[in-house]
């Protein structure tokens, strides 16, 4: 089990990084909806933790803490009266590192770590999440994106205090090329803004 740990650790800091992304960019209601099932940010300081029918409790004088976990599922923990604390999962995608291998032909082409941070930029990412995805360091993964930055493939944005990565147009017709889509996703391929480089 000592061995998993380094991927679980980078696995719990990628998950922390972009929930404090999505406070920071859509508040408290982005950050904690469906951050286990039956969770939701009601408004006015009011948060539902299940969905089961027992009375709401108030918190108002005791700190909730919330903790992110590796398991596939969370759970609720008290020490009544002064400390509760929500366990959530980590995001599905950042906890199975193995889903959707990049296709064979793209890992030829641009090289197996290359061709899997191109395909996992099918939505925007931060490069700490491409480290917890890809297992690879900090240095290396940020290494193949100025590659791919290079190579017009990928672009990127600044959301906060955040560095959003996300495919080009150029690497969105690449990746359904290998897959198998050829021309017809070449046709239906809609086109997009390219995002500063520079910045």
């Amino acid at each position: 089990m000592e061995s998993a740990w380094p991927r679980r650790r980078r696995v719990l800091e990628a998950d922390i990084v972009a929930r404090t992304d999505q406070l920071s960019s859509g508040g408290w209601a982005c950050a904690l909806d469906r951050m286990r099932p039956g969770m939701r940010w009601l408004g006015d300081g009011r948060l539902q933790v299940n969905t089961y029918d027992l009375p709401a409790k108030d918190l108002a004088d005791a700190p909730l803490l919330l903790i992110s976990s590796s398991t596939r599922r969370g759970w609720l923990s008290s020490a009544r009266p002064h400390r509760y604390a929500v366990v959530y999962p980590c995001s599905a995608m950042l906890a199975d590192p193995s889903r959707n291998p990049p296709p064979e032909a793209l890992s030829r082409l641009l090289g197996p770590v290359r061709a899997r941070i191109l395909t996992l930029l099918d939505a925007p990412k931060i490069p700490t999440q491409l480290v917890a995805l890809t297992g690879y360091g900090f240095g290396s993964v940020g290494g193949h994106l100025n590659v791919l930055l290079q190579a017009q493939l990928v672009g990127r944005r600044r959301s906060g205090r955040s560095v959003l990565h996300l495919r080009a147009p150029g690497g969105d017709l690449l990746v359904e090329l290998t897959t198998g889509c050829g021309r017809r996703a070449a046709a239906a391929h809609p086109r997009r803004r390219v995002i500063d480089r520079q910045d």
